[in-house]
Protein backbone atom coordinates (compact mmCIF):
# COMPACT_ATOMS: atom_id res chain seq x y z
CA UNK A 1 0.00 0.00 0.00
CA UNK A 2 1.02 3.00 -0.68
CA UNK A 3 0.88 4.36 2.87
CA UNK A 4 3.31 1.70 3.97
CA UNK A 5 5.96 2.62 1.34
CA UNK A 6 9.04 3.95 1.98
CA UNK A 7 9.90 6.88 -0.53
CA UNK A 8 13.52 7.26 -1.82
CA UNK A 9 15.25 9.79 -3.49
CA UNK A 10 18.61 9.16 -5.06
CA UNK A 11 21.62 11.42 -5.45
CA UNK A 12 24.55 10.94 -7.55
CA UNK A 13 23.24 8.07 -9.73
CA UNK A 14 26.70 7.55 -12.17
CA UNK A 15 27.76 3.48 -11.75
CA UNK A 16 27.97 2.94 -7.97
CA UNK A 17 24.97 5.20 -7.34
CA UNK A 18 22.90 3.43 -9.94
CA UNK A 19 24.04 0.02 -8.94
CA UNK A 20 22.54 0.59 -5.44
CA UNK A 21 19.33 2.31 -7.32
CA UNK A 22 19.14 -0.98 -8.65
CA UNK A 23 18.64 -2.71 -5.11
CA UNK A 24 16.03 0.09 -3.49
CA UNK A 25 13.98 -1.03 -7.47
CA UNK A 26 13.96 -4.29 -5.89
CA UNK A 27 12.64 -3.91 -2.36
CA UNK A 28 8.32 -4.18 -2.51
CA UNK A 29 8.19 -2.15 0.26
CA UNK A 30 10.55 1.27 -1.30
CA UNK A 31 9.52 3.64 -4.15
CA UNK A 32 12.08 5.38 -5.72
CA UNK A 33 10.47 8.79 -6.71
CA UNK A 34 13.30 11.24 -7.63
CA UNK A 35 17.07 11.00 -9.07
CA UNK A 36 19.70 13.54 -8.57
CA UNK A 37 22.75 14.05 -11.21
CA UNK A 38 25.16 17.16 -12.55
CA UNK A 39 25.40 15.34 -15.60
CA UNK A 40 22.23 15.52 -17.44
CA UNK A 41 22.96 11.80 -19.70
CA UNK A 42 23.65 10.18 -16.35
CA UNK A 43 20.99 11.80 -15.32
CA UNK A 44 18.46 11.14 -17.96
CA UNK A 45 19.64 7.24 -18.06
CA UNK A 46 18.23 7.05 -14.51
CA UNK A 47 15.37 8.46 -14.90
CA UNK A 48 14.28 6.47 -17.69
CA UNK A 49 15.00 2.78 -15.57
CA UNK A 50 13.18 4.15 -13.01
CA UNK A 51 10.24 4.97 -15.35
CA UNK A 52 10.40 1.34 -16.99
CA UNK A 53 10.72 -0.53 -13.74
CA UNK A 54 7.34 1.29 -12.27
CA UNK A 55 5.75 1.43 -15.85
CA UNK A 56 5.06 5.20 -15.98
CA UNK A 57 6.76 8.45 -16.35
CA UNK A 58 6.60 10.03 -12.48
CA UNK A 59 9.78 10.01 -11.44
CA UNK A 60 11.16 13.44 -10.99
CA UNK A 61 14.59 14.37 -12.05
CA UNK A 62 17.00 17.24 -10.49
CA UNK A 63 20.12 19.09 -11.52
CA UNK A 64 20.38 20.24 -8.26
CA UNK A 65 20.19 17.89 -4.40
CA UNK A 66 18.78 20.67 -2.60
CA UNK A 67 15.54 20.70 -4.72
CA UNK A 68 15.52 16.79 -3.80
CA UNK A 69 15.97 17.35 -0.13
CA UNK A 70 13.39 20.17 -0.30
CA UNK A 71 10.25 17.50 -0.65
CA UNK A 72 8.57 16.39 2.14
CA UNK A 73 7.45 13.24 0.84
CA UNK A 74 11.02 11.31 0.69
CA UNK A 75 12.12 9.28 3.40
CA UNK A 76 15.43 7.99 2.91
CA UNK A 77 17.79 9.46 0.76
CA UNK A 78 20.57 7.48 -1.78
CA UNK A 79 23.86 9.39 -1.37
CA UNK A 80 25.88 8.10 -4.39
CA UNK A 81 27.73 11.39 -5.17
CA UNK A 82 31.62 12.07 -5.70
CA UNK A 83 33.75 11.77 -2.64
CA UNK A 84 33.93 15.24 -2.07
CA UNK A 85 30.29 15.79 -1.85
CA UNK A 86 29.13 12.67 0.51
CA UNK A 87 29.41 14.67 3.96
CA UNK A 88 28.02 17.83 2.49
CA UNK A 89 25.37 16.08 0.88
CA UNK A 90 24.37 13.51 3.77
CA UNK A 91 24.24 16.74 6.33
CA UNK A 92 22.06 18.23 4.01
CA UNK A 93 19.77 14.91 4.04
CA UNK A 94 20.38 15.36 7.80
CA UNK A 95 19.12 18.18 8.52
CA UNK A 96 16.00 17.75 6.53
CA UNK A 97 15.17 14.75 8.57
CA UNK A 98 15.95 11.99 5.75
CA UNK A 99 17.22 8.97 6.93
CA UNK A 100 20.09 7.32 4.49
CA UNK A 101 22.14 5.06 2.41
CA UNK A 102 26.03 7.13 2.10
CA UNK A 103 28.32 5.71 -0.55
CA UNK A 104 31.73 5.27 0.90
CA UNK A 105 33.84 6.54 1.37
CA UNK A 106 32.66 8.91 3.70
CA UNK A 107 34.50 12.17 4.09
CA UNK A 108 37.81 13.69 2.50
CA UNK A 109 39.43 14.93 5.70
CA UNK A 110 38.44 13.47 9.38
CA UNK A 111 36.92 16.73 10.54
CA UNK A 112 33.89 15.87 7.83
CA UNK A 113 33.33 12.75 9.10
CA UNK A 114 33.13 13.60 12.91
CA UNK A 115 30.61 16.92 11.42
CA UNK A 116 28.71 14.13 9.69
CA UNK A 117 28.50 12.11 12.64
CA UNK A 118 27.43 14.77 14.80
CA UNK A 119 24.24 15.68 12.57
CA UNK A 120 23.18 12.05 11.63
CA UNK A 121 23.25 11.84 16.07
CA UNK A 122 21.55 15.46 16.50
CA UNK A 123 18.83 14.31 14.06
CA UNK A 124 17.88 11.10 15.03
CA UNK A 125 18.86 9.72 11.31
CA UNK A 126 19.14 6.22 10.63
CA UNK A 127 22.39 6.07 8.47
CA UNK A 128 23.89 2.79 6.87
CA UNK A 129 27.38 3.34 5.09
CA UNK A 130 28.19 1.36 1.73
CA UNK A 131 30.57 -0.88 3.04
CA UNK A 132 28.60 -3.80 1.64
CA UNK A 133 30.55 -6.60 2.30
CA UNK A 134 29.13 -6.87 5.90
CA UNK A 135 26.28 -8.11 4.59
CA UNK A 136 27.56 -11.30 3.05
CA UNK A 137 27.75 -14.42 4.79
CA UNK A 138 32.02 -14.95 4.78
CA UNK A 139 32.90 -11.94 6.23
CA UNK A 140 30.44 -12.14 9.32
CA UNK A 141 32.05 -15.86 9.62
CA UNK A 142 35.51 -14.20 9.57
CA UNK A 143 34.91 -11.42 12.06
CA UNK A 144 33.15 -14.02 14.48
CA UNK A 145 35.87 -16.50 14.50
CA UNK A 146 38.31 -13.63 15.37
CA UNK A 147 35.74 -12.18 18.03
CA UNK A 148 35.66 -15.37 20.15
CA UNK A 149 39.17 -16.81 19.25
CA UNK A 150 38.52 -19.82 17.51
CA UNK A 151 41.89 -18.75 15.92
CA UNK A 152 43.15 -18.55 19.55
CA UNK A 153 44.34 -15.00 20.39
CA UNK A 154 44.09 -12.53 17.96
CA UNK A 155 47.85 -11.23 17.48
CA UNK A 156 48.20 -9.83 13.72
CA UNK A 157 45.37 -8.28 11.19
CA UNK A 158 46.73 -7.98 7.29
CA UNK A 159 44.93 -5.83 5.03
CA UNK A 160 44.81 -5.23 1.69
CA UNK A 161 43.74 -3.32 -1.49
CA UNK A 162 43.88 -2.32 -5.23
CA UNK A 163 46.42 0.44 -5.36
CA UNK A 164 45.48 4.14 -7.38
CA UNK A 165 46.61 4.68 -10.80
CA UNK A 166 48.26 8.00 -12.17
CA UNK A 167 48.01 9.93 -15.25
CA UNK A 168 45.03 12.06 -15.92
CA UNK A 169 45.14 14.44 -19.26
CA UNK A 170 46.17 17.46 -18.26
CA UNK A 171 44.48 19.02 -21.54
CA UNK A 172 42.56 22.16 -20.48
CA UNK A 173 38.94 21.93 -22.28
CA UNK A 174 35.61 23.42 -22.48
CA UNK A 175 33.26 22.03 -20.03
CA UNK A 176 30.84 19.43 -21.82
CA UNK A 177 26.96 21.19 -22.35
CA UNK A 178 26.04 18.00 -20.50
CA UNK A 179 27.45 18.91 -17.18
CA UNK A 180 27.71 21.59 -14.39
CA UNK A 181 30.92 21.82 -13.68
CA UNK A 182 30.49 24.61 -11.11
CA UNK A 183 28.05 22.16 -8.97
CA UNK A 184 30.45 19.01 -9.69
CA UNK A 185 33.51 21.09 -8.06
CA UNK A 186 31.37 21.98 -5.56
CA UNK A 187 33.23 22.96 -2.08
CA UNK A 188 36.93 21.43 -3.90
CA UNK A 189 39.23 24.35 -5.18
CA UNK A 190 38.66 25.89 -8.20
CA UNK A 191 40.67 23.74 -11.28
CA UNK A 192 39.85 24.42 -15.10
CA UNK A 193 38.31 21.67 -16.76
CA UNK A 194 40.38 19.01 -18.03
CA UNK A 195 39.68 16.60 -20.73
CA UNK A 196 38.94 13.57 -18.24
CA UNK A 197 38.68 15.09 -14.95
CA UNK A 198 35.36 13.99 -14.11
CA UNK A 199 35.17 10.58 -15.04
CA UNK A 200 35.50 7.73 -12.14
CA UNK A 201 38.76 6.50 -13.29
CA UNK A 202 40.36 10.02 -12.98
CA UNK A 203 38.50 11.64 -9.81
CA UNK A 204 38.95 8.95 -7.75
CA UNK A 205 42.66 9.62 -7.47
CA UNK A 206 42.78 13.32 -7.29
CA UNK A 207 43.12 14.16 -3.90
CA UNK A 208 41.02 17.56 -4.51
CA UNK A 209 38.04 15.20 -4.30
CA UNK A 210 38.75 11.78 -2.67
CA UNK A 211 41.93 9.91 -0.89
CA UNK A 212 42.55 7.48 -3.82
CA UNK A 213 42.03 4.31 -3.63
CA UNK A 214 43.70 3.79 0.20
CA UNK A 215 40.27 4.96 1.23
CA UNK A 216 38.22 4.11 -1.87
CA UNK A 217 39.04 0.63 -1.86
CA UNK A 218 40.84 0.52 1.35
CA UNK A 219 38.02 1.23 2.80
CA UNK A 220 36.26 -1.94 2.50
CA UNK A 221 38.39 -4.74 4.10
CA UNK A 222 39.58 -2.06 6.66
CA UNK A 223 35.97 -1.90 7.43
CA UNK A 224 35.83 -5.74 8.15
CA UNK A 225 38.89 -5.38 10.07
CA UNK A 226 37.11 -2.88 12.60
CA UNK A 227 33.44 -5.60 12.68
CA UNK A 228 36.22 -8.38 13.37
CA UNK A 229 39.18 -6.36 15.57
CA UNK A 230 36.75 -5.60 18.14
CA UNK A 231 37.84 -3.80 21.21
CA UNK A 232 41.47 -4.80 20.39
CA UNK A 233 41.70 -1.86 18.08
CA UNK A 234 39.80 0.19 20.12
CA UNK A 235 42.97 1.26 21.63
CA UNK A 236 45.58 4.03 21.32
CA UNK A 237 48.16 2.83 18.47
CA UNK A 238 51.62 3.92 16.90
CA UNK A 239 51.41 4.29 13.10
CA UNK A 240 54.24 4.32 10.52
CA UNK A 241 53.70 4.21 6.58
CA UNK A 242 55.43 4.95 2.99
CA UNK A 243 53.82 5.21 -0.31
CA UNK A 244 54.96 5.55 -4.44
CA UNK A 245 53.38 8.83 -5.71
CA UNK A 246 52.11 9.46 -9.29
CA UNK A 247 54.99 10.72 -11.29
CA UNK A 248 52.95 12.49 -13.88
CA UNK A 249 49.09 13.60 -15.06
CA UNK A 250 46.72 15.23 -12.77
CA UNK A 251 46.02 12.10 -10.69
CA UNK A 252 47.75 12.97 -7.36
CA UNK A 253 46.84 9.84 -4.62
CA UNK A 254 49.24 7.44 -3.36
CA UNK A 255 49.54 4.85 -5.66
CA UNK A 256 51.18 1.75 -3.34
CA UNK A 257 51.43 2.51 0.61
CA UNK A 258 52.38 0.56 2.89
CA UNK A 259 51.11 0.68 6.61
CA UNK A 260 51.94 -0.48 9.92
CA UNK A 261 49.34 0.13 12.82
CA UNK A 262 50.95 -1.33 16.69
CA UNK A 263 47.93 -1.24 18.89
CA UNK A 264 48.63 -1.21 22.58
CA UNK A 265 46.84 -4.05 22.68
CA UNK A 266 49.34 -5.92 21.25
CA UNK A 267 47.24 -6.32 17.94
CA UNK A 268 49.41 -5.26 14.46
CA UNK A 269 47.92 -4.51 11.41
CA UNK A 270 49.41 -4.47 7.96
CA UNK A 271 47.75 -2.48 5.71
CA UNK A 272 48.90 -2.03 2.25
CA UNK A 273 47.97 -1.51 -1.72
CA UNK A 274 49.04 -3.90 -4.36
CA UNK A 275 51.43 -5.09 -5.37
CA UNK A 276 50.58 -8.40 -2.30
CA UNK A 277 53.33 -9.62 -0.60
CA UNK A 278 54.53 -12.32 -2.04
CA UNK A 279 54.42 -14.32 1.32
CA UNK A 280 50.98 -13.49 1.61
CA UNK A 281 50.20 -14.97 -1.43
CA UNK A 282 51.56 -17.75 -0.98
CA UNK A 283 50.61 -18.27 2.54
CA UNK A 284 47.02 -17.83 2.11
CA UNK A 285 46.44 -18.31 -1.72
CA UNK A 286 45.43 -15.64 -2.53
CA UNK A 287 45.35 -14.16 -6.27
CA UNK A 288 43.47 -11.42 -5.95
CA UNK A 289 43.74 -7.47 -4.91
CA UNK A 290 41.60 -7.47 -1.93
CA UNK A 291 41.05 -9.28 1.48
CA UNK A 292 41.27 -9.37 5.33
CA UNK A 293 43.40 -11.86 7.29
CA UNK A 294 43.14 -12.02 11.01
CA UNK A 295 45.75 -14.66 12.28
CA UNK A 296 45.92 -15.47 16.21
CA UNK A 297 47.70 -17.71 18.34
CA UNK A 298 45.96 -21.28 16.60
CA UNK A 299 45.19 -20.59 13.26
CA UNK A 300 44.12 -17.66 10.64
CA UNK A 301 41.46 -16.67 8.84
CA UNK A 302 41.39 -14.97 4.86
CA UNK A 303 38.22 -13.76 3.73
CA UNK A 304 37.18 -11.79 0.43
CA UNK A 305 34.53 -11.47 -1.73
CA UNK A 306 35.50 -14.94 -3.33
CA UNK A 307 35.17 -16.85 -0.24
CA UNK A 308 36.53 -17.73 3.22
CA UNK A 309 39.44 -19.73 3.39
CA UNK A 310 40.73 -21.01 7.31
CA UNK A 311 43.89 -23.17 8.55
CA UNK A 312 43.20 -25.44 10.03
CA UNK A 313 40.68 -26.15 7.83
CA UNK A 314 37.93 -27.17 10.07
CA UNK A 315 37.90 -23.55 11.55
CA UNK A 316 35.33 -23.22 8.97
CA UNK A 317 32.57 -25.65 10.95
CA UNK A 318 33.27 -24.38 14.55
CA UNK A 319 30.37 -24.44 16.28
CA UNK A 320 29.52 -21.27 18.19
CA UNK A 321 28.03 -21.35 21.85
CA UNK A 322 25.14 -18.49 23.76
CA UNK A 323 28.10 -17.00 25.20
CA UNK A 324 30.08 -16.36 22.27
CA UNK A 325 29.94 -13.08 20.55
CA UNK A 326 27.20 -13.57 17.23
CA UNK A 327 26.99 -10.51 14.86
CA UNK A 328 24.30 -8.58 13.61
CA UNK A 329 22.99 -10.94 10.63
CA UNK A 330 21.95 -9.29 6.75
CA UNK A 331 21.89 -10.56 3.61
CA UNK A 332 20.85 -7.24 2.02
CA UNK A 333 22.75 -3.87 2.24
CA UNK A 334 20.13 -1.92 1.36
CA UNK A 335 17.21 -3.93 3.21
CA UNK A 336 18.87 -3.67 6.27
CA UNK A 337 18.67 0.04 5.62
CA UNK A 338 14.69 -0.29 5.23
CA UNK A 339 14.14 -2.87 7.93
CA UNK A 340 15.83 -0.07 10.56
CA UNK A 341 14.31 2.56 9.06
CA UNK A 342 10.79 1.30 10.34
CA UNK A 343 11.87 -0.29 13.74
CA UNK A 344 14.62 2.75 14.41
CA UNK A 345 17.92 0.13 14.95
CA UNK A 346 21.10 0.78 14.67
CA UNK A 347 22.14 -0.49 10.72
CA UNK A 348 24.81 -3.13 10.10
CA UNK A 349 27.03 -0.58 9.18
CA UNK A 350 25.90 2.92 11.24
CA UNK A 351 27.47 6.39 11.77
CA UNK A 352 29.89 5.25 14.96
CA UNK A 353 31.36 2.32 12.88
CA UNK A 354 31.69 4.02 9.56
CA UNK A 355 33.36 6.77 11.08
CA UNK A 356 35.87 3.88 12.63
CA UNK A 357 36.76 2.59 9.48
CA UNK A 358 36.86 6.19 7.65
CA UNK A 359 39.60 6.90 10.39
CA UNK A 360 42.06 4.60 9.46
CA UNK A 361 42.12 5.39 5.76
CA UNK A 362 42.47 9.24 6.42
CA UNK A 363 45.72 7.93 9.16
CA UNK A 364 46.86 5.83 6.57
CA UNK A 365 47.23 8.35 4.62
CA UNK A 366 48.59 10.86 6.66
CA UNK A 367 50.85 8.27 7.88
CA UNK A 368 52.66 7.82 4.05
CA UNK A 369 52.15 11.55 3.77
CA UNK A 370 55.06 11.73 6.79
CA UNK A 371 56.37 8.81 5.62
CA UNK A 372 58.80 7.13 8.52
CA UNK A 373 57.82 9.32 11.14
CA UNK A 374 56.46 7.29 13.84
CA UNK A 375 52.88 8.66 14.83
CA UNK A 376 50.96 8.31 18.04
CA UNK A 377 47.18 7.88 17.36
CA UNK A 378 44.98 8.32 20.56
CA UNK A 379 41.59 6.00 19.03
CA UNK A 380 39.19 7.34 21.72
CA UNK A 381 39.95 11.20 21.78
CA UNK A 382 40.12 10.92 17.95
CA UNK A 383 43.82 12.77 17.40
CA UNK A 384 47.29 12.42 17.13
CA UNK A 385 49.32 12.89 20.37
CA UNK A 386 51.92 15.42 20.50
CA UNK A 387 51.65 16.33 17.09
Amino acid sequence: MPSERIIVGAIGVGPQGSGVMGNFLGQNDAQVVAVCDVKKHVLANAKNRVDRHYGNTDCRAYGDFRELLGRDDIDVVLNGTCDHWHVLVAIAAAKAGKDMYVEKPMGVSLSEDKALRRAIKRYGRKFQFGTQQRSSWQFRLACELALNEKIGELKTINVWSPGSRQGGSMEVAAVPEWLDYELWLGPAAYKPYTKDRCVNSTWWHITDYALGFIAGWGVHPLDIAVWGGGDKIQTPLEIVGKAKWPSGGICNAALDWDVTMKYDSGVVMNFTGNPIYPEWKEKYGVDRGHGTVFEGTEGWVHVDRGGIKTYPESLKGSEFGPKDIRLTESNNHVRNLLDCVKTREKTICNIDEGVKADTLCHISDIATRLEGVKLRWDTCKEEFINN
